[in-house]
C-alpha cells in the first residue's frame, strides 16, 4: 500500500506575505528564497523528528492565537533564540517547558500565529 513517508511543507495564508517572510527571516533566522519560503533539508547532522498531530476543537493550547494551528520549529539554542527574540520587542511567551521530548518556548508571529521553538534532546 502506498503511504504518507513526511511533511513536505507547511503552506497557509498571510495578510502581507513578503511582509511576514521579512520577520521569519530577521526573527527566526529562516532563509527565506526567492520564491517567498524556506527550505529545510534533512541531514545526519540533525536530531529530532517531524509531527503531524490534531488537536481536539477546543484546544487553549495554541492560546493566545485566534488560528485552527501552529507551526512549530526545531532550533539550535532555544534560549539564546528567545533572549534574541526578546531583545528585538517580540511577544514571547514567558513560560518555556523541559521534558525528555527536549525544550520548547513559544513567540506570536506578526499575523497572530503562535509559533512553537523545539529544541531537540541530546542524544546519548
Amino acid at each position: 500500500m502506498a503511504k504518507v513517508t513526511g511533511l513536505g511543507g507547511i503552506f497557509f495564508k498571510a495578510r502581507d506575505p513578503q511582509a511576514l517572510s521579512a520577520w521569519y527571516r530577521e526573527h527566526l533566522g529562516l532563509e527565506i528564497g526567492e520564491w517567498g519560503g524556506a527550505m529545510f533539508a534533512e541531514d545526519a547532522s540533525r536530531s529530532g523528528y517531524m509531527l503531524w498531530s490534531p488537536f481536539k476543537e477546543d484546544t487553549t493550547y495554541f492560546a493566545p492565537s485566534e488560528k485552527p494551528f501552529m507551526v512549530n520549529f526545531r532550533v539550535d539554542d532555544l534560549d539564546a533564540l528567545l533572549a534574541q527574540l526578546r531583545e528585538a520587542g517580540q511577544p514571547v511567551d514567558e513560560r518555556t517547558e523541559e521534558s525528555e521530548f527536549g525544550k520548547f518556548g513559544w513567540v506570536m508571529d506578526p499575523e497572530g500565529t503562535r509559533i512553537e521553538l523545539w529544541q531537540p534532546p541530546v542524544e546519548g
